[in-house]
This record gives C-alpha cells, sequence and structure tokens, in this order.
C-alpha cells in the first residue's frame, strides 16, 4: 500500500515543523525517516496515521485522504511511537488480546494473531507477566506486537530499536526487513548504522523540509565529492611529514587521523588525485608508506554534511 506525502504544512506557534513536505513510499518499500531532533519526523509520522492534521496538503494512505477518511485510514497501520505507551498493570498476552479487539481482529483469529506475534516478536517467556514487570527492550517488542496485531499494510516505527541489547537489534532489524517485504515500513532512528542495513531508501529531512533522497548508497556516492585518503607515512617526524603533504599542489587539506601517531587524512583538490604525489613524496624524503587507503563516507557522514 502506497504512502503519498503531498506539500504538507504544519507550524507550532511560530515554529514552522514541516515546510511544504512532499515524498513517496512504495508498497514492499522500507523507508529509513532521517533528520536531527526537531526536523519534523516525528510530526510527519503523526500526520500519516492521523494523530494531527496538517494545515496545508494532504496524505493519502492506498489513495485514501487522511483529511477525508482518518478512520479507514488507521485500520490499515500499525504504529510504534517514540515513547510507547503501554498499560503497565497488563499481563503481555492480555494486552495484546486488549488491543487486537480495538483494532477489530476477528475473535476467531485474534487468538493465532496473539501467538504469532509472541512468536515473531520473541515474548514466548514475557507472555504471562505484567508489562511493568519487563526490561525496556522487552516493552519495545511488546510495543512493535501491537503495531503489528491486525497485520496491517502499513507500519510506521519511531525509533523501534531503543532500549535493545546489540542481539535485540539484530533480530528486531532482520524482522523489519521480513515484514518490508509486503508492508510498507517508514522507519526513524539515530543509529544510522542500523538505518543503512535495514532500509531501501533514506529520506534526511531538515527544518521541516527534505534535504536528501535515495538509496543509502546514491546518497554515499553523492557525498564523496573530493578524493579523500588515509595516508600512513613512516621515517619523519610527525610535524615535518605534515608541512612537506601540505606543500603538495594537489593537495588541499591535510589532518592528523585520530588512530596512529604518523596517519593523516589528505584531502585532495576538485577533480585531482594526491596518491602518486605522495607516493614520490616519500620517495625522495626516503620515507615509507604504511597505508594508502581512500576513505569512504558513511550514512552518519552525509547526515552531518546535510543537518549542520
Amino acid at each position: 500500500m502506497d504512502i503519498l506525502v503531498e506539500n504538507i504544512t504544519k507550524s507550532y506557534g511560530s515554529q514552522k515543523a514541516l515546510d511544504n513536505l512532499s515524498f513517496k513510499v512504495k508498497t514492499g518499500e522500507i523507508l529509513g525517516f532521517l533528520g536531527p531532533n526537531g526536523a519534523g519526523k516525528t510530526t510527519t509520522m503523526k500526520a500519516i496515521t492521523c494523530f494531527l492534521s496538517p494545515e496545508q496538503g494532504d496524505i493519502k494512505v492506498g489513495g485514501r485522504s487522511v483529511r477525508e477518511k482518518p478512520d479507514e485510514v488507521k485500520k490499515d497501520i500499525g504504529y510504534l511511537p517514540e515513547n510507547n505507551p503501554l498499560y503497565l498493570d497488563m499481563p503481555v498476552i492480555d494486552y495484546l488480546a486488549f488491543v487486537g479487539e480495538l483494532q477489530g481482529v476477528p475473535k476467531e483469529k485474534l487468538k493465532d494473531r496473539i501467538k504469532l506475534m509472541i512468536k515473531v516478536c520473541g515474548l514466548t517467556k514475557e507472555k504471562h507477566k505484567k508489562i511493568g514487570e519487563l526490561s525496556k527492550g522487552y516493552r519495545q517488542r511488546v510495543g512493535l506486537a501491537q503495531a503489528l496485531i491486525h497485520d496491517p499494510a502499513v507500519l510506521i516505527l519511531d525509533e523501534p530499536t531503543t532500549g535493545l541489547d546489540p542481539n535485540q537489534i539484530i533480530e528486531i532489524r532482520e524482522l523489519i526487513k521480513e515484514i518490508g517485504k509486503e508492508k510498507t515500513v517508514i522507519l526513524s532512528s539515530h543509529i544510522l548504522a542500523e538505518v543503512e542495513a535495514t532500509c531501501d531508501r533514506v529520506v534526511i529531512i531538515n527544518n521541516g523540509k527534505i534535504v536528501a533522497d535515495g538509496t543509502p548508497e546514491q546518497l554515499r556516492q553523492k557525498a564523496q565529492g573530493n578524493e579523500s585518503l588515509k595516508v600512513g607515512i613512516e621515517g619523519g617526524e610527525k610535524n615535518d611529514v605534515y608541512t612537506a603533504l601540505n606543500e603538495l599542489s594537489p593537495v588541499a587539506v591535510v589532518d592528523f587521523a585520530d588512530d596512529g601517531d604518523n596517519t593523516f587524512i589528505v584531502e585532495s583538490k576538485p577533480g585531482m588525485s594526491s596518491a602518486k604525489a605522495i607516493f614520490d613524496l616519500c620517495v625522495e624524503k626516503g620515507w615509507y608508506l604504511t597505508q594508502l587507503t581512500p576513505q569512504e563516507k558513511n550514512l552518519e557522514d552525509v547526515f552531518r554534511e546535510l543537518t549542520n
């Protein structure tokens, strides 16, 4: 089920949280929705799930407008909000039955759906415990189970792995990828490595506007820019090597790397490469190269450049 966000605007007082925002998510696509705190991510998710109405524009889920048919849209959406509100005094299994009834799961199917969610979300040993007795990680699993209980076509996940340990993060990541084969998933997270490993496409917003849209690989390629090399040189004094590198004509910037006494980050001028000049310099000075490695930018580098 496709999601179409069309020119939505939302303000809180004088602050514009969303500014003419538009994007589309296709069925079977896992979209990573990124941005710094206050960028408008949660506001967008609340607008898609009909928790609030945009002042301008519209959102269509499966062709239905959230303005005109919000009750129908809600039936097709599973939502895990960032704060994951739960009834702490209820046992897990009773809570899922309660949510299932609220979501209109037929009585004859509810028991099987609860069993499946308990298994899929790794809650078998915890199913009879009160939610208030669970760790934060297991509460997050309960939140994911309630979002899936009615088998929605669209899944909106706001920071779904908060509080999980590394093993649990991997399990939830694999679960989301499996779910994404059949459903439309929007995933917000501050763990950029998780987004890179899980999502088919990434949208980055800042100040309520989209600043990047593409696959993780496409965003990395766009951000590569000038050649950047990690260079290790032995046989010379650190400051002498630094000065000599800065005097090379293809070099634009030299900085010290964090992981070695004689390791440097060398950025070349636009359209140029410094590798041969660095090699020739070492031959001339009697130094020897221990490392000459191209530096590839990751999603975290892209995020910082676009949102600072």
